[in-house]
Parts: structure tokens; sequence; C-alpha cells
């Protein structure tokens, strides 16, 4: 079975004051997702065996960085210190088209 070809980011841009990144792909799509989205969607070891509780309100994080992980993801860090999720490029996409 082939995987199907997800877009590469050709720009992040990280909108502090508006709490949300901005992603410009190569099919010419642009995405913007909120902040507080990506730490809900953190597909961290934490988040994945259940550490952090259900039903957090995220909506006043905040990324105050995004660490590059090689040529297929991301690694923000947030306002809360969570800082162990990495996104790669087709997990970004998949949010973005979920909005």
């Amino acid at each position: 079975m082939t995987d199907k070809k997800y877009p590469t980011p050709i720009n992040i841009i990280l909108h502090k004051k508006s709490r949300t990144l901005e992603i410009e792909f190569d099919n010419q799509e642009n995405m913007t997702l909120p902040c507080a989205m990506l730490r809900a969607a953190s597909p961290s070891a934490e988040m994945r065996h259940g550490i952090s509780p259900d039903g957090i309100d995220y909506s006043s994080v905040n990324i105050l960085s995004i660490e590059p992980v090689g040529n297929y993801a991301i690694k923000p860090v947030f306002s809360d210190g969570h800082r162990t999720g990495i996104f790669s490029w087709r997990m970004l996409y998949d949010l973005g088209k979920k909005g």
C-alpha cells in the first residue's frame, strides 16, 4: 500500500499576539492553527498515555518558540511548560484540514 504524499510547509509564522501558527504549504494551501488546539492535540507520550487529564482549558496557552525536528516536523515550546510534542508535517496538515 502506498502512503499518500502530504504537503510540506514552506513557511511557518508564529503569531504570538493572536496565539496562532500560520503555515503555508507547498501545494499553495495556507492554514492558521490556534496554539490552544495544537496544545490539546499534542502527540507527546504524556498525552498519549493519559498523564494529562481530559477537559483542561488550553485557551490561554501560547507557543513561545518552535524547534525544527529534522526535515519532517516541529517541536513547539508551549507557555505552560509543555515541550515534548513533535508535530509532523502530516499531522499539521491534517489538523489544519479538520479546522
